[in-house]
């Protein structure tokens, strides 16, 4: 076997299980006349040797990472004139990471970590994007027609060590996506039962931490769709931190218990590694009882309290039949359907999170669910959300509240929030005009959320020591 230095392609169709699902002959030769027509073309333009051809990807051997990133960039635009061109068809986009590294050869085929950091790469990128690992940025910088944003140091599934992460964006100003020039900061620390929790902080001014909720990936999360928005515009003047509660994304899956204690515990422990000693707190979903019960035991650290989706008690705690056997039967749902490949079980969940999503909306929160974490944890994590009942809490608490519910939205009910804002002294009711459970940032009610979310933190901002980057 040979080895030798080499930069190595990974291309992915983004949503290839759903896009069999809808069609799949029409599916079947619309790649073949993207494989035909558009990506082996420019692979062979670039110099590229396709050593791997799978149903929905492909792997690519260049000999100069510069050659590699101009065949992405092409690609991308590429795909992007030809989707243009297929109206009333169902969008191809393809995902791609590149990354230089040392590899061997067996025939045609070639193995090694530079293989597999440019196939995480590639499972990072945003549709129609495409990253870089630290060594390609060096080599590529200045001499492709792109602009490169510093992602900071990620965690790569099943990769040992940290990978330093540059995002590409084309030089023509073409469609990029929420510009982080600030790079999240990864970093792990244990809870009170030893459960290693991963959380990670950006941007720079007064702080936020947002409490974990059900379903969070925080490499993932980074570039979806639908956080994004929030992201962004929370980062223009905070310090962001979050992270992903036990069982989900980065943080340990194996653990032995998922109880609300042990929920809070999580929050406790990130609050204390992040050296943070003010800060606001942002609750969603199951995140708004966790942030209720902080508060009240540490209301001196506490300066406002955002609510959004949120309840005061879990699903059985409410005590409703009908809701019980609709929570019973989704739970066992997540146990037959939901590491399988074929979305249409995790479609369910997605219908009641976001119904009204766009088709790149959906898509990522079918893949959240997969990437988030496994059936058997989706199953008991959702157990767990049933039994949480924190009503005796709200009336302790200090801090200045913010609670804002989606009137329509079909997962958590609307009385769930009135009845927060009801309990919590002082608290500001926002009821929102939307079917989805979190506003989704093409609908018009987005802006005004932001606007209310934002306008509070500013009304009710900490003097404390404020943390950079």
């Amino acid at each position: 076997m040979e080895r030798h230095l080499a930069a190595i392609m990974a291309i992915d169709v983004v949503g290839y299980s759903r896009l069999m699902s809808l069609d799949e002959a029409g599916t079947l030769e619309a790649l073949q006349a993207v494989r035909f027509g558009v990506f082996e073309p420019k692979v062979a333009e670039h110099h590229g040797r396709i050593f791997k051809l799978m149903g929905d990807g492909a792997l690519v051997e260049f000999a100069s990472p510069v050659h590699a990133t101009e065949c992405a960039l092409a690609i991308q635009a590429e795909m992007q004139a030809h989707n243009r061109s297929q109206t009333g068809n169902h969008p191809i986009e393809m995902r791609i990471g590149i990354n230089l590294g040392d590899v061997f050869s067996a025939g045609q085929d070639v193995f090694g970590d530079g293989v597999n950091v440019a196939a995480r790469l590639e499972g990072i990128a945003a549709p129609g994007g495409i990253c870089l690992s630290e060594d390609v940025a060096r080599h590529v910088r200045g001499k492709v027609d792109a602009r490169l944003q510093d992602l900071g140091s990620q965690k790569l599934k099943n990769i040992e060590h940290p990978v330093r992460v540059y995002r590409v964006v084309p030089g023509n100003g073409g469609d990029v996506r929420t510009d982080f020039s600030l790079h999240q900061e990864i970093r792990y620390c244990r809870s009170s039962d030893g459960t290693q929790i991963a959380y990670a902080a950006v941007g720079e001014g007064p702080p936020i931490v947002k409490a974990a909720n059900w379903m969070t990936h925080l490499e993932f999360d980074w570039e979806s769709p639908i956080w994004r928005p929030y992201f962004a515009e929370l980062c223009q003047r905070h310090r962001l931190v979050r992270y992903d509660q036990r069982g989900n994304g980065l943080s340990d899956w194996d653990v032995g218990t998922f109880s609300f204690d042990v929920f809070l515990a999580d929050l406790e422990a990130v609050v204390e590694a992040s050296g943070i000693e003010e800060f606001a707190l942002l609750g969603i979903s199951q995140g708004c009882p966790i942030s209720i019960a902080y508060a009240v035991r540490h209301p001196e650290r506490v300066t406002a309290l955002v609510l959004y989706g949120g309840f005061a008690c879990g699903w059985r705690a409410r005590g409703d039949a009908g809701e019980i056997e609709r929570n019973e039967a989704l739970m066992n749902l997540s146990r037959v359907g939901w590491g399988q490949s074929n979305a249409a079980f995790r479609q369910v969940f997605t219908s009641l999170f976001v119904p009204d999503g766009s088709a790149e909306q959906i898509e990522w929160f079918n893949e959240l669910q997969r990437k988030s974490t496994s059936p058997e944890n989706a199953a008991r994590i959702q157990s767990a959300i049933g039994d949480i009942d924190v009503r005796e809490l709200m009336s302790k608490v200090q801090a200045p509240t913010l609670v804002l519910h989606s009137r329509e939205e079909a997962r958590v009910p609307f009385a769930a929030d009135q009845q927060l804002a009801k309990g919590i002294p002082g608290a500001r009711f926002v009821p929102v005009e939307s079917k989805n459970h979190l506003p989704l940032e093409q609908e018009p009610e987005w802006p005004r959320v932001m606007s209310e979310i934002v306008g509070f933190l500013a009304e009710h901002e900490t003097t404390a020591k404020r943390l950079g980057c």
